[in-house]
């Protein structure tokens, strides 16, 4: 007996299994919806007498994994150990050798990745050699981080089963969504092009880049806007759409202007957010999966439910989207999929970006590629469909934006040309970048524009298809200046490893005799100047091997370790005020600290988001615990509002999970008639969402 694996996680279980007796190693690069954890759930299910120890990104991954196979099976799994990697980073050789396991498997093996998991799943590996180690993601390469490839890295090209996310719709695994596209905000974006188009030299371009503009424009401006467009595409007047929103600020902004954008479906849907990293702590997603009202509802949510998350009974989801990484792109738009759904769900992309538009092309590649590869192969059986519906809000638009920046960059095939002679006869594109042809073209100037666009340091678009091109003339994307940067960041590495810091003395030479200590310091000071060879990207990098831009930060780091170490532990950072750990750190009045910071009560530096991220990463929750119960009160009054209409309950009534609401709305109304006397805080916030489920 076994689990109920779909047909395709049958087959890559199958491979996966006769490679990790052979190799010892498999990978499972399966795309979100298609269920790859029931092939790891069929490792453990097939060795009830093995331990399999489970690395996942985090504990809420899998609480919802665990709650899936029990619906779907019954079965509880009593032979598999999990652990985030947050706290495996933190576990010392002891613990590590108190493992044991028979089998190691890595969910969302793309995130190992990161720096710090990174050395905690090698320390891992290095306890425990020889124990076969099965991969499951949606990805293996991390598009931001130089295009690492994870499971080459990983599991050195041991690949049981691969397949894109246009495959899975092609062969009908994940059903074809309908997918919506339209902008939102868009003057910016036009005026942006305009400022272009004003800095050409060549007049007969820049009439042409202004006929296209203006078009452009024209249908826009004609378009109905997205109170039509959502008015028209949203059949289920009743359904449960998914919201994702870059951050906070932009969450807000949308559910404020989604008032007008949604009226014509329903003058009054319910409105659900989702802050955290854990989903269930505010109430609101539980109420919103048991919401079975009449009304729209939409859930609201900031990239929380990216990865390893399915919600049942989705409708469609609501892409309201800046540029995205192609990893969260492909996440977000997978919650609206899922294997085995009879319902045929709506995808609305709506962008602020242009740019963006160009995100969709690359699934029809995807789909294009998986047809012709199944029919080469004599498959053509398991096509199921070889397209889904675009709907395009403003007609012609991508095609008007396609010409507008070929008005920019006019040639481009032209230099292209160029470089191909360039590569036959000289075996490279090293280029000088004063290189001019003989019929006088600029092909070195050429060259690093292409760069500096693929990289961001320029404006302009290349499309997948260009870079493809370009890579086949074997194009070097990092200039001289790249390739110092990676030079000195490749010896940090080394220093980082054997030190555990990048505490570089100043004169400090490697043996090879370069001045690494030099190389920090000229770092810093371009940290500093906000200028140079480092790009975001790069000041990113160098974090996650311990670089500390200004002496005070050392203190900041060893506090976040005391704090890691506590999470590891105490599964949170629930600090005592007091609390002073083993070493004397103070962490209690720390932790305080930067919750204050992070709220602005408290004089000092602000957060940066890397901090923000990185606490949040080890369990920080940034509201107090006051604060997250009233939080969870309020969803519990809000849910019972929503099914009885009212808040008329005895003083005594508890709700099933033990929460004494009844009392809990007394001291609300207790507190709104008597503010000076309570000692409920009530902020404005509060107060409006306290009246909107009628205590007043």
């Amino acid at each position: 007996m076994s689990l109920e694996l779909y047909p395709h996680n049958r087959q890559a279980y199958d491979a996966a299994l006769t490679l990790l007796k052979k190799n010892g190693k498999a990978a499972v690069i399966h795309p979100t919806g298609t269920g790859k954890s029931y092939i790891g759930f069929e490792l453990a299910w097939e060795h009830p007498g093995d331990q399999v120890l489970w690395l996942t990104p985090s504990e809420y991954i899998v609480k919802t994994q665990l709650e899936n196979l029990f619906r779907s099976s019954g079965w509880k799994p009593g032979n598999i150990f999990f652990l985030t990697y947050a706290k495996l980073m933190t576990l010392s050789d002891q613990e590590l050798a108190e493992l044991r396991p028979d089998w190691i498997v890595l969910d969302e093996f793309h995130r190992c990745g990161a720096e710090k998991w990174g050395e905690g799943v090698s320390r891992l590996l290095s306890a425990w050699p020889g124990v076969p180690m099965l991969g499951l993601s949606a990805t293996n390469v991390r598009y931001l981080d130089n295009q690492r490839d994870m499971a080459s890295e990983l599991f050195e090209g041991s690949i049981a089963s691969q397949m894109t996310l246009g495959e899975a719709i092609v062969r009908g695994i994940l059903p074809a969504p309908v997918y919506v596209a339209s902008v939102y905000g868009y003057q910016k974006e036009l005026e942006s092009w305009q400022g272009r188009l004003q800095k050409l030299k060549d007049p007969n371009r820049q009439n042409q880049g202004e006929k296209y503009l203006e078009a452009l424009r024209r249908a826009l401006e004609k378009s109905q806007g997205l109170q039509g467009v959502f008015a028209r595409h949203m059949p289920n007047r009743s359904g449960k759409y998914l919201c994702f929103c870059s951050g906070r600020q932009q969450m807000e902004e949308m559910i404020r202007a989604g008032k007008e954008w949604f009226s014509a479906v329903d003058p009054a849907p319910h409105i659900y957010r989702v802050y955290s990293e854990d989903p269930d702590a505010g109430g609101d997603f539980r109420a919103f999966k048991e919401d079975t009202s009449s009304h729209l509802k939409l859930l609201y949510c900031i990239d929380m439910l990216n990865e390893g998350i399915h919600v049942s009974g989705i409708d469609g989801i609501i892409m309201f989207r800046p540029t995205v990484s192609p990893i969260i792109y492909k996440q977000q738009l997978g919650r609206a999929l899922a294997a085995g759904s009879k319902r045929t769900p709506v995808v609305f992309d709506v962008v602020n970006n242009f740019e963006s538009l160009y995100s969709i092309g690359a699934i029809q590649e995807e789909m294009q590629t998986a047809v012709q590869h199944l029919y080469r192969e004599g498959r053509g059986s398991e096509i199921v469909t070889e397209q889904f519906r675009i709907r395009e809000e403003v007609q012609g638009w991508r095609e008007l934006f396609e010409k507008l920046g070929e008005s920019l960059s006019p040639g481009w095939e032209r230099y292209y040309q160029a470089a191909c002679r360039y590569r036959r006869e000289n075996g490279d594109l090293r280029i000088p970048k004063r290189y001019k042809t003989e019929d006088g073209l600029s092909l070195g100037a050429w060259l690093a524009a292409q760069r500096a666009v693929r990289s961001g340091r320029a404006e302009g678009h290349l499309s997948e298809e260009q870079i493809r091109r370009l890579d086949a003339l074997g194009m070097e994307w990092e200039n001289r200046l790249e390739q110092a940067f990676e030079r000195g960041y490749a010896r940090a590495s080394l220093y980082y490893q054997e030190h555990g810091d990048l505490n570089v003395p100043a004169r400090y030479v490697t043996e090879d005799g370069f001045a690494l200590g030099r190389w920090i310091t000229n770092c810093r000071q371009q940290k500093t100047a906000g200028g140079g060879i480092l790009t975001p990207e790069r000041v990113r990098r160098l974090e996650e091997i311990g670089m500390i831009w200004k002496p005070f930060s050392l203190r900041w780091e060893q506090n976040y370790l005391a704090a890691a170490r506590y999470y590891a532990e105490k599964g949170n950072l629930e600090v005592p005020p007091e609390y002073v750990d083993g070493e004397g750190m103070a962490l209690g009045r720390w932790v305080a600290k930067q919750r204050a910071l992070y709220a602005g009560t408290a004089q000092g530096a602000a957060l940066s988001p890397e901090q923000i991220a990185r606490l949040e990463e080890i369990g920080m929750r940034w509201e107090s615990s006051a604060d997250r119960q009233w939080v969870k009160n309020y969803g519990a009054a809000r849910q019972y509002y929503l099914q009885h209409g009212n808040l008329k309950l005895p003083a005594a009534y508890k709700t099933p999970d033990g929460i004494a609401l009844g009392k809990w709305v007394r001291r609300q109304q207790y507190a709104l008639s008597n503010p000076q006397k309570s000692n409920c805080r009530l902020t404005p916030e509060r107060v409006k969402g306290l009246a909107e489920i009628g205590i007043a």
